[in-house]
């Protein structure tokens, strides 16, 4: 492995370890709000994190949109029936979902959870406020 590939393998880690922390930070400042790696099974949670992936596709026929977000301490997804498309939803996204958790295979998912999409302009604002 030549210096440039672990130069940059290293950045690209540091630079995702201040992303989790950071969506971590943003997470539990919101009140309600659990970690999704604390939430409990089949109760009615209150998460946030990030979108890290997202996917278009039927289920038994219905269509469905699938939302995968990550706060630092887990990952659940998020699967919305019926429709094909959320204005809004895009990777990268910071939101907050609310419904009730279930663990299907070990995969953490929310079914038809309702939503709200943070404000990046206030994330940006809170954060620069925290480093002066």
């Amino acid at each position: 492995m030549g210096i440039f590939e672990r130069f940059f393998r290293r950045l690209a880690v540091d630079a995702e370890s201040i992303r989790v922390a950071e969506v971590g930070r943003w997470a539990q400042e919101i009140p309600g709000v659990v970690s999704i790696g604390e939430a409990e099974p089949r109760a009615e949670v209150k998460v946030a994190g990030v979108v890290e992936r997202l996917r278009v596709r039927p289920q038994k026929g219905v269509p469905a949109i699938e939302a995968v977000l990550v706060d630092g301490t887990g990952m659940c997804t998020a699967v919305w029936l019926g429709r094909r498309s959320i204005k809004g939803l895009e990777l990268g996204r910071r939101m907050v979902i609310e419904g009730r958790l279930a663990v299907k295979d070990g995969d953490r998912q929310i079914m038809n959870p309702t939503f709200e999409f943070a404000d990046q302009r206030v994330i940006e604002e809170r954060m620069k406020r925290k480093k002066d």
